[in-house]
């Protein structure tokens, strides 16, 4: 009866045990970081956009199974290498989990299977599955900060292409006006979800498709680009019917329906031209050459067993950190108040405009106005403590002005540096249309005693701060004032009201921490 702890090299018989051995790492990694694999499944869930989530692990398992009998005739080393990779790519998730950071802790968890993968079965057997490996991090819910760009540029090419086709237009950032009517650039006109399934089967089809880097390459590259030009295309082609046909169509549920049908020929188009240069259906020379060299060298299980116990035990050291520093987090609610009176801007009971920045469930809000003589200015700040998944300073969520049910759009956004009572400061200025007013509108974070405009910035300190055991608090603070038809006057305004008001709101918010 064979001792599947002897010594000696492997054989095709105990491949199921190797396969337990890894199976059973995942499975313990899972138990650990068993939170963080729920809000993948849970982003699936609600957002169309990442909805292909569910089918890229079984893929991943499908391109194993059918490749299942060249891995079989490989020769597993285990690799102490990839322990390094698997500590890293713990910190990077627990860095995600002290900033709240979602897509690092779910791209952490990701490295951290690939990596026990690799530190028990080794490179060759690891290199023999790099595709279905690296295909893993298609499942991660990652993209969303695309949006703004991209919304940008369809903006851009949308007003050229329609003043090339003659028709008349006013443009105010990502608001096009039309004699028929006014066009909004949203998110769901970025392309952001035909940009995501493109690129995720663009992988897939250039994998099975191909076998040459170059031809990969090329058309990994085309399934970036052709999405988006798809899109702006898509874009125009919907305004121009909204327009020619006096508003009646492309403007409701067609719309959705039009842009996917658009796509899906895009696509099919696509993948027509790609088929022929497909290489599919000729031997993989690189196959024969990973089975020539499949026995080359030996491992021991006993090796393997200690490799998966040293992967076990990095695995479990991160959530256990997280633990400790949870321990010493300060629980007691913030105290804030809002700035009193300052270079003669004085408190009112007048509201400008009735807009509020849409922040989600800060642990504390003040919204007030101020008056100068006859001159207004709003302040709001939104403050957090103890961050969790759906109460965060720096997340996708988090925007002046809420993409649904809102009268105000987003007109133009400018980055800007000031300098403050001698203290420089980033900020973000935005230009907010309402319906019969526009507000000038300057915003920034505030996190472990540092502003910045930078929200990865913004998360790195808030990690810092975590890891240290000074808690996460932070802060958004944002300004503004009516726009009026003058931009400069506006602008001056809020930056005298910002002169006078800073140093009582850095103590407000020292003392709320």
């Amino acid at each position: 009866m064979r001792n599947p702890m002897r010594r000696g090299p492997w054989s095709a018989k105990d491949w199921p045990f190797a396969a337990a051995l890894v199976l059973g790492v995942i499975a313990w990694l899972l138990a650990w970081y068993w939170d963080t694999a729920v809000s993948i499944v849970a982003i699936w869930i609600r957002s169309d956009t990442f909805a292909h989530g569910f089918i890229i692990v079984p893929i991943s398992a499908w391109i194993i199974w059918i490749e299942r009998r060249s891995i079989a005739a490989l020769n597993p080393r285990p690799n102490m290498l990839a322990l390094p990779l698997l500590a890293m790519a713990g910190f990077g998730w627990l860095l995600g989990q002290l900033a709240g950071a979602g897509v690092v802790q779910q791209f952490g968890l990701v490295v951290m299977i690939q990596a026990a993968v690799w530190a028990i079965l080794g490179t060759r057997v690891v290199r023999a599955l790099a595709f279905p490996l690296f295909f893993l991090l298609f499942a991660v819910p990652f993209g969303e900060f695309l949006e703004p760009m991209l919304m940008d540029h369809t903006a851009d090419f949308t007003a050229f292409a329609i003043k090339l086709s003659g028709v008349p237009l006013y443009r105010e950032g990502r608001l096009l006006m039309l004699p028929s009517g006014n066009w909004s650039i949203v998110e769901a006109c970025s392309g952001l979800r035909y940009l995501i399934a493109s690129v995720t089967v663009g992988f897939l089809y250039a994998y099975l498709t191909y076998r040459s880097f170059n031809r990969r390459a090329i058309f990994i590259v085309l399934s970036v680009i052709v999405p988006i030009v798809a899109n702006w295309l898509r874009a125009y082609m919907i305004v121009m019917i909204g327009h020619l046909s006096s508003m009646k169509y492309a403007v409701g549920f067609d719309h959705l329906i039009y842009g996917w049908l658009f796509f899906g020929v895009v696509m099919m188009i696509l993948f027509w031209i790609g088929s022929f240069w497909r290489e599919d259906l000729a031997p993989s020379a690189a196959a024969a050459g990973t089975v020539a060299a499949a026995h080359a060298g030996e491992s021991s299980l006993r090796a393997s067993m200690a490799t998966a116990i040293a992967v076990a035990a990095i695995v479990a050291v991160w959530p256990l950190v997280v633990a400790r520093l949870a321990v010493t987090a300060p629980y007691r609610p913030p105290m804030l108040q809002a700035p009193l009176s300052a270079g003669n801007w004085h408190p009112a009971t007048e509201q400008i405009a009735g807009w509020a920045p849409h922040f989600r469930n800060p642990r504390l809000e003040i919204t007030q106005t101020y008056a100068k003589d006859a001159a207004q200015a709003g302040l709001y700040i939104g403050y957090y403590r103890n961050q969790e998944q759906e109460s965060q300073l720096v997340t996708y969520h988090n925007t002046l002005v809420s993409s649904r049910g809102s009268d105000w759009v987003s007109a133009a956004e400018t980055h800007r540096n000031l300098v403050v009572n001698g203290q420089a400061i980033s900020l973000r200025e935005v230009q907010l249309r309402g319906a019969s007013t526009r507000l000038l509108v300057w915003y920034w974070y505030w996190v472990d005693g540092q502003y910045t405009v930078n929200p990865y910035w913004a998360k790195l300190l808030q990690a810092k701060s975590a890891l240290l055991g000074r808690g996460d608090d932070g802060a958004v603070v944002v300004v503004y004032t009516d726009l009026g038809a003058n931009r400069a006057e506006a602008a001056g305004r809020l930056q005298e009201f910002t002169n006078a008001m800073l140093p009582g709101i850095t103590g407000s918010l020292d003392h709320a921490r």
